[in-house]
């Protein structure tokens, strides 16, 4: 993964950014020689967050299929809710 500092950010902007994600598709930002953020293509952060829903999904599924859930009206439920965190 590409390294872009604070530094090269602020002397070069965005061409620092392109330069990093040319041969990657995440660059990581480093301030002061600590890594603090992550940059990438607009493009690349839609597939990870269709990845992360795609989990979610599955996770539901299984859940579902394991009967690792509760019926209930909206009513019962927010009883549940009230009960569960005034304690």
């Amino acid at each position: 993964m590409s390294h872009i500092s604070a530094n090269d950010l602020k002397t070069k902007g965005v061409a620092a950014i392109e330069a990093a994600l040319g041969d990657s598709p995440e660059a990581i930002v480093s301030v002061r020689g600590k890594d603090r953020f992550v940059v990438m293509d607009i493009a690349h952060y839609h597939y990870l967050r269709e990845c992360e829903l795609d989990a979610a999904i599955a996770e539901t599924q299984a859940d579902l299929a394991a009967g690792r859930f509760t019926t209930e009206t909206a009513e019962e439920h927010a009883a549940w809710l009230d009960q569960t965190c005034s304690s």
